[in-house]
């Protein structure tokens, strides 16, 4: 069963400060990390082509990544860099470079806007199919996109508009993916902003649709985070102003949104042109008690895993900006969300302020938001065929009453006392040579990255555990400016098969191992107290990084208690750890040590 909301009507921050003082001895305390590493100058690094004076001289710029087979294709200013995993761990270099300058800038000028968004800001590249990349920039604000060959980063066919489709300045949000050859994008369609959108395009056999313009029980000033075909529907993850909060000012709560990719719009009477599926429940990551402490800001999200053995998303979550600083890690299982969808409506009775849950005998039939030719609506060929009742209940009341519960109705992961707030994630649901851990990777605000293991199951007792704390940032290879926004965290990018992270920031990227098994040497204790499922302990007698289908010939440990094995020689030099893990790694191959470009 679904989670209701429960929030009570007081101000946001009063919330807060009361529930954690209510709760203080059941409130987790942070965890403290196994292994700290403060030093990043072992990381490869990418800044840009340096040897371009001009793009070296602009900076890089970094907007988003995007892993497409065995490459990464990373956009930025006026570039988008294609890297070759398989040699990014010898040589962090391009393989492919395309550069699409803004041709017109003079116009930018004209608007009165700053001259650093005066050029071309890639925001989204998103593959079409197997062979061709759906590539939008900001074009100096005249937004524009491009097909081009992935094999080659050739351009086919001409320039296409793209207003709608991507934001007008480097700092707007907006996701995208395709879904049966429709684009599915959000994103503001207009130079100031103020109209955001979910758009449906580029389709041959679908109308163009998009969301009810300057409706706030729509989308009220939204931030978009994700976009993921699922089933029938595409689903939409993004962060707003509560429209049924307005009594509190500006409260941000964290959604989920979804259309049926069958939808066709509305009548000529009610939603025509529009969705006529578009729903919107509330995302529920908090901590139990007597009164829920929330994390309300949705920062970071994975696609579809799987958890437990049931599809979810894992997201990372921030609390309101006026409010106690804190972070935290939830996931929600996909059947959750659909349970929400059929429940029920939230409505706003006639002047009042107050939201309830709307009555089941004044909800229309069909019910709104269903997809024509299925369920509820299987007697509808099309969604214009549906009943004027239906279409004009669905306009009015898109919100959802119940929230979707986080799984096991908690967060897997917290962090309130310590550290900087969370800003990435990225997640390994199938880690270690038995493929049955969970580690989700953490950037911040202060360019380090946690590694978790995480406990999804309601009964393991032995909770999550912080393994590494990294920082990551190197002002060396990143050209450390006096913001101290340059070390947040803009990206996480998983490489599994050559066991790398991809860290990005507004300035570089950095490759990072997923483990460092090595350093623990020759000592059998280390290595097994270092609960990491990427750390095997070898017969040769060695801590070695585990390799994918190693399945044979080591020891692993994460719960056992290690205190009474014996303790070993601390004295073991960086350099003797380096060759060890060179000479022991099950990847029979020595990590890199040489920083490229």
């Amino acid at each position: 069963m679904a989670l209701t909301d429960r929030s009570s009507a007081r101000p946001p921050l009063l919330l807060l400060v009361s529930c954690f003082l209510c709760a203080a001895s059941s409130f987790p305390r942070d965890l403290q990390a196994i292994s700290v590493l403060d030093e990043s100058g072992d990381f490869p690094a990418f800044q840009s082509l340096l040897q371009d004076n001009r793009t070296r001289r602009l900076g890089l710029h970094f907007q988003g990544m995007t892993r497409v087979n065995r490459m990464l294709f990373i956009t930025a200013r006026d570039h988008v860099f294609a890297v070759n995993l398989t040699t990014a761990a010898e040589a962090f270099v391009p393989q492919m470079t395309l550069t699409w300058r803004a041709a017109d800038v003079s116009k930018c000028a004209v608007r009165g806007k700053d001259g650093d968004e005066c050029y071309n800001y890639i925001k989204v590249l998103v593959p079409r199919d197997d062979e061709t990349l759906f590539v939008c920039g900001t074009n100096a604000f005249n937004p524009a996109c491009r097909n081009y060959k992935t094999s080659t980063l050739e351009q086919v066919g001409s320039d296409l508009p793209g207003q709608a489709r991507c934001p007008f300045e480097s700092g707007q949000s907006n996701a995208g993916t395709f879904a049966d050859g429709d684009f599915y994008s959000a994103t503001v369609t207009d130079f100031l902003a103020s109209d955001a959108v979910i758009y449906r395009s580029l389709g041959d056999g679908r109308p163009v649709l998009r969301t009810v313009k300057y409706d706030s029980k729509w989308l009220r000033e939204p931030r978009f985070l994700h976009a993921v075909e699922y089933g029938r529907f595409v689903y939409f993850f993004l962060s707003e102003i509560a429209v049924e909060y307005t009594t509190l000012g500006k409260v941000v709560f964290s959604r989920v949104a979804r259309v049926c990719k069958n939808d066709n719009g509305g009548s000529p009477r009610v939603l025509d042109k529009h969705w006529t599926s578009f729903l919107k429940a509330r995302l529920n990551c908090s901590l139990p008690g007597e009164s829920l402490f929330y994390f309300d800001v949705l920062q970071s999200l994975t696609g579809v895993l799987q958890i437990n053995g049931r599809p979810a998303v894992l997201a990372v979550f921030t609390t309101q900006a006026n409010s106690i600083p804190g972070s935290a890690v939830c996931a929600f299982y996909m059947d959750d969300v659909e349970e929400v969808f059929s429940g029920k409506f939230k409505e706003q009775r006639g002047g009042d302020s107050s939201w309830t849950a709307a009555p089941e005998d004044a909800v229309p039939r069909p019910r709104p938001g269903s997809c024509a030719g299925d369920g509820p609506a299987a007697d509808f060929k099309s969604s214009v065929d549906f009943p004027d009742e239906t279409l004009a209940f669905v306009k009015s009341f898109p919100l959802m009453d119940g929230a979707v519960p986080a799984v096991n109705r908690r967060p897997f992961y917290t962090r309130t006392a310590s550290g900087s707030k969370l800003t990435q994630i990225a997640a390994d649901v199938s880690a270690g040579p038995r493929k049955e851990r969970a580690v989700v990777f953490l950037g911040s605000e202060d360019g380090r990255v946690a590694k978790v293991l995480v406990a999804t199951l309601p009964h393991d007792t032995s909770g999550s555990r912080l393994l590494e704390d990294i920082d990551v940032y190197d002002p060396d290879k990143c050209d450390l400016g006096v913001r101290e926004e340059d070390r947040r965290v803009l990206g996480l990018e998983l490489d599994k098969e050559h066991h790398a992270l991809f860290v990005a920031f507004g300035s570089c990227l950095v490759r990072v191992p997923l483990s460092r098994c090595g350093r623990h040497g020759a000592c059998k204790r280390a290595c097994l107290a270092s609960r990491d499922p990427y750390c095997i302990w070898l017969r040769t007698g060695r801590c070695a990084d585990t390799a994918p289908g190693f399945k044979a010939g080591f020891e692993q440990d994460i719960e056992g208690d290690h205190s009474n094995m014996a303790a070993c020689a601390a004295d073991i030099s960086a350099t003797s750890r380096d060759r060890e893990m060179a000479a022991d790694s099950a990847y029979g191959k020595p990590p890199p040590t040489a920083a490229a470009g």
